[in-house]
């Protein structure tokens, strides 16, 4: 039982001690796309910062991006790349807590139509995401996929079958109450 005790007070020591340093070196920013063309909107992820807000800045941007979040140490925001931008390697330092250079990270923008990502700029087709399955329905001409002759026939039987039960149980109930 001791030996038991011993293994665990040195597993939480060790996990203590690893902890801080994990969380520090987790100070960056990040882009998606990662590899944006001219002209292209994208959005930051900068981590590190423990306020609610930040900016980020680089000479890859249109302007500053104004960066939010919760305090949990992650920030998000949005910005655009200069469509007269020259391709090439940019530095992103984002101030936040009152500190400049904060968080760190870089841009590769790429030339047009050479982006290097598998997300198109804006979608081409229905998006199948929430909405509770409906994007199918987007996609199709209702008038063209409605019920056939089949769904109706079932629908006619089911619906004789119902109105059967409610008048056989209608007479049994008036037979009871009279005895």
């Amino acid at each position: 039982m001791c030996s038991l005790r011993l293994t665990l007070c040195a597993g939480a020591v060790v996990a203590a001690a690893c902890t801080p340093l994990a969380y520090a070196a987790d100070a960056g920013v990040s882009v998606t796309p990662t590899s944006p063309a001219p002209g292209s909107d994208i959005q930051l992820r900068a981590t590190g910062c423990t306020g609610a807000a930040g900016t980020a800045k680089s000479a890859a941007f249109v302007a500053d991006a104004q960066l939010t979040g919760q305090g949990s140490g992650v920030l998000v925001g949005e910005t655009r790349v200069p469509t007269s931008l020259t391709p090439g390697t940019y530095d992103i330092k984002v101030s936040c807590d009152g500190n400049d250079g904060k968080a760190k990270g870089t841009v590769t923008v790429v030339p047009q139509g050479g982006a290097r990502t598998s997300v198109p700029a804006s979608p081409v087709a229905p998006v199948h995401a929430g909405g509770g399955g409906t994007a199918h329905f987007a996609s199709v001409d209702a008038r063209a996929t409605g019920p056939g002759t089949k769904q109706a026939v079932i629908g006619l039987v089911l619906a004789s079958v119902a109105a059967v039960a409610v008048a056989v149980r209608s007479t049994r109930r008036g037979r009871d109450s009279r005895d």
